[in-house]
């Protein structure tokens, strides 16, 4: 208790128990930050401050069509006027109804600096505003008695406690804020969604929450990104609370040759990259993220936001990027709790309360606007049937006037004279002479019956509810057309919640092999079970061909060699399986280990086998793997002539196109790069592959000669030699193909060429195609010309296509698409069989016929 004694006897003072006044107080405090400052109305979906900014911004004038002004103005009206609270509060408001990435739909245009996730704003004298359509059309009808007026701070001017809000704005922009004991939080929708709902709400009334799902199946967040399930969001808008997660949009891209990145695109709501990149470094430097190498923030106001995450070699990107939707706001959760002032009374609604608030009010609106609209067509009727009574002896009524000694005399001649009301007879004294000029019966009695037609579609209209609710749902319409937007939120089902449980963070060193396609794209693969072989074969420009030859000098006559298996005159089987590609090449590797890319000019280029795509299991779709010149850097002019294992011990054969060969030993610098091989000036290499002294090597050239002989009689030599002679060319001619055959596959050997005229475009006007077995070809000694593979039809002058290699070959056209032929077997040196489709690669089948 406190007591204070004074003399004064002017002075009343009371004692007051404290506990009692603190209460009182405290509970009258609450009140007012719950109904003036925190909690939105479920109506319009607006707190006070937002609601009078709208307001005021109209007032002033502001439209679209008008020119922006200082914010620091629109401040200072506002608070002068309205909202007599701190500049800073106003500011604050109106730069978040001018944020896009706060607001679905912003309803203040900001010009300026109106800041970001991660900065502040410009001061208010630094930016402007004026409002947006969407604004204009809440404030719309406002001077049509559709709302109710109340007094601001002062009792000078009037505000309206509510805006008409021809959409769900709450729904639409969602809100946020702390009262005193409770909060709210609402996350956006898509207007087209919300705006459904709600029409679908007033013509069924009595729809389940299921149904208004199917309409709105969840929240649409201004930032993009992932809502993950959909539980959460159900149990929201069922009792009003709930929590959903927001992912961030992101995918896992090949930066530089040697680097994999995730790029963040997306973020989840209200996230921003800074605070993103600094959880990263945070989780790298506590070791609770591991495999980031760097991070990179691209963002800018003509990109949006691109956040690069660099991926160390040897890391699996798809468990670094679960890893970091774990650690990190990448993936945050966001809790829906749907407090809302209805009634005047903090409340918590679900969906199908919070639309049959918003809709409530929207018949209200427009039952107040129809009666005001009827009220003054009714008066307007009024004073038209009047001046129609008037204007059939308008000379009368003038000098009826002119001979009244004053207005309240000849307004009461009039009335009963021509039998008017007291407001038309009045109407017709104020009306000045010369407006009389502007009316004419027929004009009169046109907008007559267009006003008795108007106010008996407005007595239809407040006669019916349901004519009202039909008209409510087509202006809702209407404005959905207006605000249409497409959806920026994925909505994914829970199942993927979890990301990569089972990738293995760092990737193991496993032995694995790399195909190459006829088309040079690389997949990666695990070895088949109990195949150890396949992996032991490699080669660049033949797979597993064979042909098994007499040694060196043989003679000339053809069916030297091993039997094939191809017969003369036999059709060439066509493959079992069709494929988008066919096979170049298997190389032996190790998933943590690297490759070696050979250029024209001789050079190997290392680079890990982890830049190669993996191949989903069984299946393997080669023209989905990466083409190698996007793993490696090269110069000008420069061209990949094919991919080497470097961990094949075998020496590996490389031949040019001046017709030199040779074979390097096994020896892999240390190094990102080096030479194979020393080429004279205009020279350059066209296929290499590994070769045992067994193995044969196969040139063939553009003029149609092939040379096979077996691979020890090239010794092998170190990287620095230049090579030996390997063909022996005629003027003019060139080594077209060069690669390796095992000796173990000589019956599957065949050798496929395709003729073609020099002068015309390979890629659109087709040649002619062969197919004849390897073993017909009998073996030449080294630096010798060969024999014939292809005799040319008239208008043909060289071959632009060769291969030698295991079972049936599969040619492909443009685009790697399939070439379908029906070839015979023939001579080694018949001529082929005209093509229909242009054919531009050849390879083998990727696994046996």
């Amino acid at each position: 208790m406190t007591s204070t004694v004074t003399e004064d006897p002017q002075q009343r003072i009371e004692d007051v128990d404290v506990s009692t006044e603190m209460q009182h107080s405290y509970v009258e405090y609450a009140m007012s930050v719950i109904h003036s400052r925190a909690l939105p109305d479920a109506r319009d979906g607006l707190k006070p401050v937002q609601r009078r900014i709208l307001y005021m911004m109209r007032e002033m004038g502001l439209s679209p069509e008008k020119g922006h002004v200082k914010s620091a103005r629109v401040v200072g009206e506002v608070m002068g006027k309205l909202h007599p609270h701190g500049d800073s509060a106003i500011y604050d408001a109106l730069v978040r109804l001018a944020r896009d990435f706060a607001m679905e739909v912003p309803l203040v245009d900001g010009h300026g600096n109106f800041g970001s996730l991660d900065d502040g704003p410009a001061a208010s004298r630094y930016t402007e505003a004026r409002l947006t359509a969407a604004a204009m059309l809440m404030t719309d009808s406002l001077d049509e008695d559709v709302v109710e007026f109340v007094p601001n701070y002062d009792n000078q001017l009037q505000q309206p406690a509510v805006l008409p809000a021809p959409f769900p704005n709450l729904l639409i922009n969602g809100t946020s804020g702390i009262a005193v004991g409770m909060a709210t939080n609402m996350p956006p929708h898509n207007p087209r969604e919300a705006i459904a709902a709600a029409v679908h709400r007033l013509r069924h009334p009595h729809c389940d929450l299921d149904a208004l799902m199917a309409v709105l199946p969840g929240p649409d967040l201004p930032s993009g990104g992932s809502i993950i399930g959909l539980d959460g969001v159900h149990d929201a808008y069922r009792t009003g609370r709930g929590t959903f997660t927001m992912r961030a949009k992101a995918t896992i891209e090949r930066t530089s040759p040697r680097r994999q990145s995730i790029i963040v695109t997306e973020l989840p709501y209200m996230v921003g990259p800074e605070a993103v990149i600094q959880r990263i470094k945070d989780g790298v430097g506590a070791k609770k993220l591991k495999g980031i190498a760097n991070v990179h923030d691209l963002t800018d106001r003509s990109n949006g936001l691109r956040l690069i995450i660099d991926v160390k070699t040897g890391f699996a990107p798809e468990a670094v990027l679960a890893s970091l939707y774990r650690h990190t706001p990448l993936e945050t959760n966001f809790g829906i709790n749907n407090v809302v002032l209805v009634d005047g009374r903090p409340r918590t609604v679900g969906l199908a309360e919070l639309l049959d608030v918003y809709d409530a009010h929207r018949m209200d609106v427009v039952r107040r606007r129809s009666e005001h609209r009827l009220t003054r067509a009714r008066d307007r009727l009024h004073l038209v049937e009047g001046l129609l009574i008037a204007i059939l002896d308008i000379d009368e009524v003038i000098a009826l006037i002119r001979s009244s000694d004053d207005a309240e005399t000849a307004r009461t001649r009039l009335m009963s004279v021509f039998d008017l009301t007291e407001r038309q007879a009045e109407y017709i004294l104020e009306l000045r002479l010369r407006r009389l000029t502007r009316f004419s019966q027929v004009e009169l009695e046109a907008e007559r019956d267009d006003l008795r037609q108007r106010i008996a579609r407005l007595e239809e209209l407040l006669g019916d509810e349901g004519r009202l609710r039909d008209q409510v749902a087509r202006e809702l319409e209407e404005v959905a057309k207006t605000l249409d937007q497409p959806r920026r939120t994925v909505l994914l089902a829970e199942d993927a919640r979890v990301i990569a449980a089972d990738v293995p963070l760092e990737i193991p060193d496993e032995p694995c092999e790399v195909l190459v396609s006829a088309a040079g794209r690389l997949v990666r693969r695990a070895l088949p079970d109990g195949d150890g072989a396949s992996a032991d074969t490699t080669g660049t420009e033949a797979p597993d061909a064979a042909a098994t030859s007499p040694a060196a000098g043989a003679d000339d006559a053809a069916g030297v060699g091993v039997a094939s298996r191809w017969r003369i005159g036999d059709p060439l089987p066509r493959p079992r399986r069709r494929r988008a590609d066919a096979l170049r090449a298997r190389l032996r590797a190790t998933t943590r280990g690297d490759l070696g890319v050979v250029t024209d000019r001789g050079r190997v280029l290392r680079t890990p086998v982890l830049g190669v795509p993996a191949a989903a299991p069984n299946l393997v779709q080669l023209s989905a793997g990466v083409a190698p010149e996007r793993l490696v850097n090269l110069e000008r002019g420069e061209r990949v002539v094919g991919v080497i294992s470097l961990v094949d011990e075998r020496p590996l054969a490389l031949a040019t196109a001046r017709g030199v060969v040779k074979r390097v030993q096994h020896e892999i610098p240390d190094r990102p790069e080096w030479e194979l091989v020393t080429l004279h000036r205009g020279d350059r290499v066209v296929g290499l592959a590994a070769a045992d002294d067994a193995d044969e090597l196969v040139f063939v050239s553009e003029q149609g000669q092939l040379l096979h002989y077996r691979a020890d009689q090239v010794r092998p030599q170190g990287l620095a030699a230049q090579g030996m002679a390997g063909m022996r060319l005629a003027d003019g001619d060139r080594v077209l193909w060069f690669g390796v055959v095992a000796a173990a596959d000589a019956p599957d050997a065949l050798v496929f060429t395709v003729a073609v005229d020099s002068t015309a475009l390979a890629d659109i006007v087709p040649g002619s195609a062969k197919v004849s077995p390897l073993a017909d070809f009998p073996p030449k000694g080294r630096g010798t010309r060969g024999v014939r593979a292809q005799r040319m039809l008239k208008g043909e002058d060289q071959l632009s296509l060769a291969w030698v290699g295991r079972g049936v070959p599969r040619p492909l056209g443009a685009k790697a698409a399939p070439v379908s032929l029906d070839l015979l077997v023939a001579r080694r040196d018949a001529s082929g069989e005209p093509t229909d489709t242009p054919i531009l690669a050849v390879g083998g089948p990727l696994e046996a016929d």
